[in-house]
C-alpha cells in the first residue's frame, strides 16, 4: 500500500510539473508577443560572458537596458507588471540582473519611496537566482561613472556616452542606440555592475 501510494503521489508532482511548464512557456510566449524583453535570450547563452540585465526601479514604471559586451542591446521603459511578467517568464534568465537600490540618509521619505523598494523586492524575487541579482546604490554609480558623488543624471549620460560610444542612426546604430528617459539611470547600473565584477572599479 505505501509503495502504491508514493508511485501516485509522483504521478501527482509530474502533472503539477507539466501545468507549471506551460504556463512559464505561455507566459514566454506572450512576452515575445508584446516584443518586450526576451528577444535575445538564445543568443545570449552563446557569449563568453554573460550580459547584465539592469532595472531603474518606480512605482509604476521602470527604466531598463540589456547590457553586454560594452553595448546596449535593448533598453526601454516599461510598466513595472510587463517587466515582473517577463522575469517570471524566464525571458532575462540567460542574463545576470542588477537592480538600482534605494539608500536612507536619515530624511523622511513618503509613499512613493516603500513602493518602489516593494518593487524591488518583487524584481528580485522573481529572477531565476534572486540570491545573485546585485543591488547597486545611485552613489555608487556616480562614483564609478564619473568619479564624485555630486554628478548629476546629465554628468552621468554624458560620461556614459563618452565611455560606451554614441547613439549613432536607425542606419548604423551605436552602442548606446536608443537608451532614453530612465533606461540612462539603468544604463548606468548595468555597467558599474559590470565592471564591478570585472575588478574595474576602485
Amino acid at each position: 500500500m505505501e509503495r502504491r501510494k508514493s508511485r501516485g503521489v509522483r504521478k501527482v508532482d509530474r502533472v503539477k510539473a507539466v501545468e507549471i511548464d506551460a504556463e512559464a512557456e505561455n507566459l514566454a510566449v506572450a512576452a515575445l508577443k508584446h516584443g518586450r524583453i526576451g528577444n535575445h535570450s538564445g543568443d545570449c547563452e552563446k557569449s563568453l560572458k554573460r550580459p547584465i540585465f539592469a532595472i531603474d526601479p518606480g512605482t509604476e514604471e521602470s527604466g531598463w537596458v540589456w547590457y553586454e559586451a560594452g553595448r546596449v542591446r535593448k533598453s526601454g521603459v516599461s510598466s513595472n507588471h510587463d517587466i515582473l511578467t517577463d522575469i517570471q517568464a524566464g525571458s532575462v534568465d540567460a542574463c545576470e540582473m542588477a537592480i538600482e537600490m534605494i539608500a536612507s540618509y536619515g530624511m523622511a521619505v513618503g509613499r512613493e519611496v516603500f513602493e518602489t523598494c516593494v518593487w524591488i523586492g518583487r524584481f528580485k524575487q522573481a529572477f531565476r537566482a534572486p540570491e545573485s541579482v546585485r543591488l547597486v546604490y545611485r552613489k555608487d554609480v556616480k562614483m564609478h561613472i564619473c568619479g564624485t558623488p555630486r554628478a548629476k543624471d546629465a554628468n552621468i549620460r554624458r560620461a556614459l556616452i563618452d565611455k560606451l560610444g554614441p547613439a549613432g542612426t536607425k542606419k548604423a546604430p551605436g552602442p548606446t542606440y536608443g537608451v532614453k528617459s530612465h533606461a540612462w539611470a539603468a544604463l548606468g547600473v548595468a555597467v558599474t555592475a559590470a565592471e564591478a565584477k570585472a575588478g574595474g572599479v576602485s
